[in-house]
């Protein structure tokens, strides 16, 4: 019987299958395959398919530290399982909460009828006027002379990668200083926008506080110039922030050196319970005559997570240079991400822009405030009851904010998990949002065992 396949094609098959089958990777063609197509006249065309990507050289990313904590919860079926790992508020029932005051201000919005045109690259111009009143007082000096550039941007993060893209611009030579330890993203926005940072002491272990000198002595040694990124209040993820005479010599140090003070403002209102209490700092500096950069989220204080908004404020020495760099940073936004969303914008706008509702947001804030404090105290009073070794737990209350950096190294960390089904950061950093009153004795339980008896 004749072969179906001509001698030629035979051939040309065969060497096909040698090449694709024993060359193997060395030769670029591993994971392909061969098909063999007959035709009419007994002639036959011969079809490579490739299965190797072009993607075959991206490794695999690791997971989130932070989100990943989250996944690792979610997959446990522990009814004892507390997660204490993201940054979100919870109610005292630990569920998500939507305050009342933006549900009214949604419904505001969905009575005027308003359109879902684009905004200008800047934002909306109700939210920005807004944002720069609550970070800085609406009667400062530098927002009646015109000295404040502010543009909407996609939450906090967004403001620091888009003013990350600013200084890498604009200031190719100057190094970010970074808090150790810091925000787990603060490192990733800086290395994406190819701006180099250095890191200066912050938390000292042996007190579970505030390593003031340490810091002084690395912001005085960094090359003069540098952008010294400062958590505004709540610092995250230790929950401890310099006293106000810190304060002010930190702004004598970073004036004498001519840096640039750039801070993180992720939860003015949320710490305290206070927006003028916890816009201490900025102001201070302001005060002080200082060019200032400062990032802005409303993911905290209004519970807005998922609508991304925040903003991007330069405090500059006159009108017109503000007004130069919102230039740039708009030619900066356009290509990232053309405008911001509407929303959010539209929903702070409404909130601070409406003194019942102002008020309202206020007091809707301050039980957010009280909540944590009140939890974070239990939380003390527990494990004082409860660990007879004398170990001095007042650091707790000393700290401030959502979270609490509880000493644990990674070890003991991983036993907290492990052994009580409680979800946290590596570092030892607590969310005492995603905890309640009724929980406490049980972490203290959980922390206790972790510090004395995992090494």
């Amino acid at each position: 019987m004749a072969s179906a396949v001509s001698t030629p094609a035979a051939s040309a098959v065969a060497a096909a299958r040698s090449k694709v089958f024993g060359g193997g990777r060395k030769d670029g063609m591993a994971g392909c395959r061969v098909r063999v197509a007959r035709k009419n006249l007994g002639r036959v065309v011969m079809a490579l398919a490739v299965d190797t990507s072009r993607f075959e050289g991206v490794p695999m990313a690791p997971p989130d530290p932070i989100l990943g904590v989250s996944e690792a919860f979610k997959a446990d079926t522990s009814d004892l399982k507390l997660n204490l790992g993201v940054g979100a508020y919870r109610t005292e029932e630990l569920q998500p909460t939507v305050l009342n005051v933006v549900k009214k201000a949604e419904n505001l919005m969905l009575e005027k009828g308003e359109f879902k045109e684009y905004l200008p690259i800047e934002g909306l111009a109700a939210f920005n006027k807004a944002t720069a009143d609550l970070l800085l007082g609406a009667d400062n000096p530098v927002i009646k002379q015109g000295r404040v550039a502010t543009l909407q941007s996609l939450s906090g993060t967004g403001s620091l990668r888009l003013a990350a893209a600013f200084i890498q611009r604009y200031f190719p030579d100057a190094k970010v200083l970074i808090s150790s330890p810091t925000w787990g993203n603060h490192k990733n926005i800086f290395n994406d926008a190819r701006v180099p940072w250095s890191e200066y002491r912050y938390y000292d272990p042996k007190t579970v506080g505030l390593d003031f000198e340490g810091m002084i002595a690395d912001i005085q040694a960094a090359p003069e110039g540098s952008f010294v990124l400062l958590h505004g209040c709540a610092h995250n993820p230790t929950g401890i922030d310099p006293t106000p005479q810190q304060w002010e010599r930190l702004a004598d140090v970073i004036q004498e050196k001519n840096h640039m003070p750039f801070f993180d403002v992720a939860y003015q209102g949320f710490a305290s319970g206070s927006l003028d209490e916890d816009a201490y700092s900025v102001r201070l500096f302001v005060e002080r005559g200082l060019e200032v950069f400062v990032a802005q989220s409303y993911s905290k204080n209004l519970g807005l997570y998922a609508e991304r908004i925040g903003a991007i404020n330069v405090i500059c020495s006159a009108p017109e240079v503000a007004d130069r760099v919102k230039s740039q940073l708009k030619r900066l936004a356009r290509p990232m991400y053309s405008n911001p969303p509407v929303h959010g914008a539209k929903i702070v706008a409404n909130v601070v822009g409406d003194p019942t509702m102002f008020n309202e947001w206020k007091e809707e804030m301050a039980q957010m405030a009280g909540r944590i404090k009140n939890v974070r105290q239990k939380l003390y009073d527990s494990l004082s009851a409860k660990d007879h070794t004398g170990k001095d737990w007042s650091f707790i209350l000393s700290q401030i904010g959502m979270f609490s950096y509880t000493g644990l190294n990674r070890t003991q960390s991983d036993n907290m998990t492990d052994k009580w089904h409680i979800y946290m950061t590596k570092d030892g950093r607590i969310s005492l949002a995603g905890l309640n009153l009724a929980k406490c004795e049980y972490l203290a339980d959980a922390i206790i065992d972790s510090f004395h008896n995992v090494n």
